[in-house]
């Protein structure tokens, strides 16, 4: 099924009340506890047509959340992106110029390169540098399970186990198209004890996605303690469950202009031979390059530079 065919199950929430923030950053709100601990930040609309992180986001500014102890952050990303959604034509706000989440590299950042997108990173860059815990809420072109998306690091690993939800976590490096916010300096830093992981809730407009956003957002603000536990206890709904790694081993970038998958993948598929043919980059047959691989988000969007599918094995 195409992404675009999938039903709307869920509206975009006004998030104009939010705009004026206190940060002088807009759509950038933080609360500080005036207590010694870490800054957390909770970032949504990453991209513009992905409703559950805004939805998140809604929640806890109408539930009146905040810090019992450091600070939180709670920020609408890609806002111009996302005022474009438009459910007759869904797809189309997942960015304006580019994709905003492809240009967190220092050089990037600080090179001449103009864009809507790049305009709105180096508004919120300041406070990014602030944060010791980042957590990016977003959701798939089709439906599939929801993912943890940890980064390779043994930190994020660490943080994405003790969550205990949701089953699936995926270590990756990210794209070659571009660096991802929670890959961003010291998010990546093996040595540096700050962090960020990215979830993946469902597919963009499914009813649960927006109930996976909640729940990982709840268990990602109790590693911390910034946040009342009573609150979190009230409102989380599911038990911990058992959880599985899958680390990335190679990602398929798109080098030409005509790449095509051979059957339709929606992604967590195991592909059980070494050598089985998933489809072909113009004249290049891409293949399994081991026993029992597992793709990983396969896209529908195949342009040249931009990841395909992510293909990973099982880790204990």
């Amino acid at each position: 099924m195409p992404p675009d065919s999938y039903p709307i199950e869920l509206k975009a929430p006004d998030i104009s009340p939010y705009r004026a923030g206190n940060t002088g950053v807009e759509f950038v709100t933080t609360f500080d506890s005036g207590q010694p601990g870490p800054h957390v930040m909770i970032c949504a609309v990453t991209h513009g047509n992905e409703l559950c992180g805004a939805i998140t986001l809604d929640f806890l500014f109408r539930q009146n959340v905040r810090p019992v102890r450091g600070k939180l952050t709670l920020g609408f990303n890609n806002v111009a992106a996302f005022n474009r959604f438009d459910p007759g034509n869904a797809t189309a706000s997942r960015f304006v110029d580019e994709d905003f989440n492809r240009i967190w590299s220092e050089d990037v950042l600080n090179g001449p390169r103009d864009s809507a997108e790049l305009r709105r990173a180096r508004q919120i860059r300041p406070i990014i540098d602030t944060v010791d815990y980042l957590f990016d809420i977003h959701s798939m072109q089709h439906k599939t399970v929801p993912l943890l998306l940890s980064g390779p690091l043994d930190k994020g690993r660490k943080l994405a186990r003790a969550m205990g939800y949701p089953a699936d976590i995926v270590s990756d490096h990210g794209h070659a198209a571009g660096k991802r916010l929670r890959d961003y300096r010291f998010f990546g830093d093996p040595a540096d004890r700050r962090n960020a992981i990215l979830v993946e809730c469902g597919q963009h407009w499914e009813r649960a996605s927006a109930d996976v956003a909640i729940e990982t957002t709840l268990r990602f603000l109790k590693q911390f303690d910034v946040v009342d536990p009573g609150f979190i206890k009230r409102h989380l709904k599911s038990a911990d469950v058992p959880q599985k790694l899958i680390e990335i081993t190679d990602a398929v970038t798109v080098t030409t202009e005509n790449f095509q998958f051979f059957q339709d993948y929606k992604g967590m598929e195991v592909i059980e031979r070494k050598g089985t043919v998933l489809g072909r980059d113009g004249e290049r047959d891409v293949l399994t390059p081991y026993d029992n691989c597992v793709l990983i988000m396969p896209s529908r969007r195949l342009t040249k530079g931009q990841t395909a599918v992510r293909l990973g094995r099982l880790v204990v």
